[in-house]
């Protein structure tokens, strides 16, 4: 029995039935390539789900690791350490926001964030302000599996099994500007948004919507929430997606890209925001530890000193030009949207769109689906068009060879009718 076949039996016989992996062993990694047990490459245009944004084995995230693994890995948030500090002034001057709290997750930053609004709504009701607990989040978004998170994600499926849910949610139509005002009022104390929809299809918000959520949840004191935890960090080309709208949110949350691949997650917030909190009202044994904070200060340098900001946006542009010119050969690729390296591809079939995943990982290349019918880009920034030119000539390949078998399926009736 291979190693990889002995690793499956023990996982099917001791792990939750969590996850359908593919059947790859993978152990090592270079730059934008993850290398499997067989020596293999393959081109990761997936980077671990946004998270590797710096590739495989770049010395910076080396020497982070190295050095602090050294010096002092876990002291508690009882203590002080180095890095804390820095990293949140680091990140806060990118965000044009004021105050940080470090998590270990994605969805860890957003149930903090909810928590955040909810406080912050009490405290404007003490102070005589009238304003209720009802969160408004958009429908097809995605904010992770905690109950807080998943209570304000829309799939049912990702709700349903895990009923009753945490009460106080409601969703709007995705840029629906007048669905937005009409489910508006003094009850609300967030709004929560993704400037870019990740799980939901790589989906921009336009700029009234969000312009009108800015200016619906300042009239009354509610908060605007921009999940940027797969947006965020440079993925777009801006540090921060909502910085492309020129729209500042109350709280943003970070995660995925920000640690190189440790564990770690952040809100950042306004000053107002942070009224709200006091001590032992919030907090975490693992968060904003000093190694994960030490590696993250590193991907910040990186990113600025190797211009990966400029580089996402010029090769992401590339990227999309590709796929449109590809788009117009191809008539089952519906639509092409995104920001820089946060790319989405919908077809006009779900099982299309399974298929070319499974066929692109027989090429060596990695993608995945997303929302049943968008194929997703979601590459290391250090991605050079000749790594581009390899995924379009092999997407041309397999849609010339498959695509035909699949014509007559509606993307709208895959993905339940969401469409942009």
């Amino acid at each position: 029995m291979s190693k990889l076949e002995q690793i499956k039996a023990a996982e099917a016989k001791l792990l939750l039935h969590t996850y359908d992996r593919n059947s790859i062993l993978f152990v090592r990694g270079e730059g934008v390539h993850i290398i499997d047990e067989k020596g293999d490459r393959y081109l990761d245009l997936l980077s671990g789900i946004g998270v590797n944004a710096l590739g495989y084995g770049h010395p910076a995230i080396e020497r982070a690791i190295l050095n602090q693994s050294r010096a002092l890995i876990h002291t508690s948030n009882l203590f002080y350490h180095e890095g804390q500090a820095e990293l949140a002034l680091r990140l806060t001057e990118r965000a044009g926001l004021d105050r940080a709290f470090f998590a270990n997750t994605g969805t860890e930053a957003i149930e903090g964030a909810l928590k955040l609004a909810r406080a912050h709504a009490g405290l404007l009701r003490s102070e005589g302000k009238l304003i209720g607990t009802k969160v408004l989040a958009l429908e097809c978004g995605f904010h992770g599996r905690t109950f807080g998170a998943v209570s304000a994600t829309h799939k049912a499926k990702y709700r349903e099994p895990f009923a009753p849910v945490v009460p106080g949610f409601e969703f709007v139509k995705f840029n629906d500007v007048a669905d937005l005002r009409e489910n508006f009022s003094n009850e609300v104390c967030a709004i929560l948004v993704e400037s870019i929809q990740g799980e939901g299809g790589i989906r921009p918000l336009t700029q009234e919507f969000f312009a009108e959520a800015r200016e619906l949840a300042s009239s009354t004191g509610a908060l605007l929430i921009s999940d940027e935890i797969q947006a965020g960090l440079g993925r777009t080309g801006k540090w921060f997606g909502y910085q492309h709208y020129g729209i500042l949110p109350d709280v943003t949350t970070l995660a995925k890209p920000l640690a190189g691949g440790l564990p770690l997650g952040a809100i950042l917030c306004t000053e107002e925001a942070a009224r709200a909190i006091h001590a032992g009202m919030h907090g975490t044994t693992f968060g904003g530890g000093p190694l994960a904070c030490a590696v993250a200060i590193a991907v910040l340098e990186t990113i600025e000193s190797e211009g990966l900001l400029a580089h996402a946006t010029e090769v992401g542009n590339y990227f999309q030009q590709q796929l449109r010119t590809l788009a117009n050969k191809h008539e089952s690729i519906v639509e092409v949207r995104g920001k820089g390296l946060m790319i989405g591809a919908e077809l006009d079939s779900a099982d299309l769109a399974k298929l070319i995943v499974a066929e692109m990982l027989k090429r060596h290349i990695v993608i995945n689906c997303t929302s049943d019918t968008v194929l997703r880009f979601l590459p290391p920034y250090i991605l050079e068009r000749a790594h581009v030119d390899a995924t379009i000539a092999a997407l041309d390949e397999i849609f010339t060879e498959h695509a035909a078998a699949f014509s007559g399926t509606a993307a709208s009736q895959a993905a339940g009718g969401n469409r942009v």
